[in-house]
């Protein structure tokens, strides 16, 4: 009887060990329960026109998906966990997008969700006023000059920084020869660079920016947003194998980031909540952040296309990835979900 029992409690934990094997902890999607309801994944970073993304499972429709968000510190480790399929659904950059393209990387493009978020703030000490780029001209001339460049600052790779060069570009400063260009990576270091003089203008992302300048550590000078990038910053992207698989759940995904993107467009109260409280900052500094952020569901192509040519003429990309830009960016979903063709939806 006993060894009976034994052989009994051997066999339920090896099919125990089995369906664990085949379940797995991995992501590409999963069942929920007896349900049926697929489980989705997701990942963003934590950033003023990131956050808003932890509101989608409240926008979810049940009956169709199951969304779990998590927030991750920075856009690399968000990319990094969908291709590791460790989540199925990114927030990322547009950078962060033809960056996987340029590696050969598994992802596609399904949805836009907020863009702006960049701020050029010159140092007290230059006394520049807002937007008097002539004059900023002539300082680089003269700084130059001297031998003694003006240090203009940004996080590398990231939206800021391809934001900042291009701006400059637009303007007549080469931001490879007549600056010294120093990478800053973490925003949350922006505001005491500034304080100690190590670094002269800024590109930062809010709501770091809007902080640097309630303190009085710095000034706003203008928005990188007239280069030919404009003002893209956020993308939602996915792999090809989670469509594939589970395609009614990735509509229900896209169409519970619209509902989000609808919902702070009209009413920025849960936005600055959410601010609030993944990133300590007052009420003051969220809410002016949100004054440099523009939700938006579309996906421009040839702004985005306009930024594989930045990074590529900036060697921050190997190859020319115009066509697999055009490839991935998926525009489908969101032409079933609004009944708009590609064309009205940014594929122009």
């Amino acid at each position: 009887m006993k060894k009976n029992m034994m052989l009994v409690i051997s066999s339920i934990a090896v099919m125990c060990l089995f369906l664990t094997a085949c379940t797995g902890n991995g992501a590409t999607g999963s069942s929920n329960g007896n349900s049926g309801i697929t489980t989705l994944k997701l990942g963003y970073a934590k950033c003023a026109h990131c956050l808003p993304m932890s509101l989608t499972p409240q926008y979810q429709d049940k009956s169709k998906v199951n969304i779990q968000a998590t927030s991750f510190q920075s856009g690399n480790d968000v990319l990094t966990a969908l291709t590791s399929k460790s989540i199925d659904v990114a927030q990322v950059t547009y950078l962060h997008f033809i960056t996987a393209l340029d590696r050969g990387l598994d992802i596609v493009a399904i949805s836009g969700q907020v863009n702006g978020g960049s701020d050029i703030i010159a140092s007290n000490k230059l006394n520049l006023k807002a937007d008097d780029w002539a004059s900023l001209k002539t300082l680089v001339k003269q700084r130059k000059a001297d031998g003694k460049p003006l240090k203009i600052a940004a996080s590398r790779g990231n939206a800021q920084d391809i934001h900042l060069r291009g701006e400059l570009q637009l303007h007549g400063i080469n931001p490879n020869k007549d600056i010294e260009f120093v990478n800053i990576a973490n925003p949350a270091d922006h505001e005491a660079a500034l304080e100690r003089n190590e670094v002269d203008l800024i590109c930062t992302v809010e709501p770091s920016a809007s902080k640097i300048i309630l303190d009085k550590k710095g000034k706003h000078f203008a928005y990188p947003y007239n280069q030919a990038a404009g003002n893209l910053t956020n993308i939602i992207v996915t792999r090809s194998d989670v469509i594939k698989d589970h395609p009614e759940a990735v509509k229900a995904f896209v169409e519970a980031n619209m509902k989000v993107v609808d919902k702070i467009s009209a009413d920025k109260a849960p936005w600055i909540s959410v601010i609030q409280k993944n990133t300590g900052m007052s009420s003051e500094v969220s809410t002016r952040a949100l004054d440099n952020a523009y939700p938006d569901y579309k996906m421009y192509k040839s702004k985005t296309l306009a930024i594989a040519k930045m990074m590529k003429e900036l060697k921050y990309i190997n190859t020319d990835v115009s066509k697999k830009v055009e490839k991935q960016m998926d525009y489908t979903i969101l032409e079933s979900i609004t009944g708009k063709n590609a064309s009205e939806l940014g594929d122009n």
